[in-house]
């Protein structure tokens, strides 16, 4: 009991001291925000920046093409019957972000998903094929099928493929829309 009295009065100490602390000199001196407030860079250190890409305003949607929002594999030939499943593979999240700079949309895309064994399923990895593509007023300006390797750990796997640097020529006004799906096809 009294070592627990003794502990809480070392923690009152402690924090008793460390509540008297200022922080003004650790961050740069002691100047105020007054004193910042009408402060501006030079010419000099302006030209001395390198300007960064102005990130797009307006970055294309990226959407699920309808009809390969998921892909299901069934064994001997017994399609759409639950009990012949032996896996299926869809879609959790898309997401894109674009950079604009010199009449150029460069994106990176991704998508994530989950493979999911049914009761046929035995498989310890799947081959999960996935197709981005971009439009520019619904005609093609990138197309690229990739094949994941998904292993599975249980009954499930989780999937993640990101594609970067993906450049669109922009002039504005153009309705452009990204697209991802399952390819099984090739």
């Amino acid at each position: 009991m009294q070592v627990g009295l003794i502990r809480l009065a070392a923690v009152a100490v402690v924090a008793l001291a460390i509540s008297g602390c200022s922080m003004g000199s650790m961050f740069g001196g002691n100047k105020t925000s007054q004193q910042y407030a009408n402060t501006n860079a030079s010419p000099s250190e302006m030209a001395a920046v390198d300007p960064l890409p102005a990130i797009a305003t307006e970055c294309p949607e990226i959407k699920v093409r309808p009809g390969s929002e998921a892909i299901f594999f069934y064994g001997g030939g017994k399609v759409g019957d639950p009990r012949d499943l032996h896996y299926q593979a869809s879609f959790d999240r898309q997401s894109r972000n674009c950079v604009v700079s010199n009449g150029l949309i460069t994106v990176k895309m991704g998508v994530s998903g989950r493979v999911l064994l049914g009761p046929k399923g035995t498989e310890s990895s799947i081959d999960v094929p996935i197709r981005f593509a971009v439009e520019r007023d619904e005609v093609a300006v990138y197309t690229e099928r990739y094949v994941l390797p998904v292993p599975i750990s249980g009954q499930s796997g989780d999937f993640v493929k990101v594609v970067e640097n993906v450049t669109i020529p922009y002039i504005g006004g153009e309705t452009i829309i990204i697209w991802v799906g399952f390819d099984p096809r090739g």
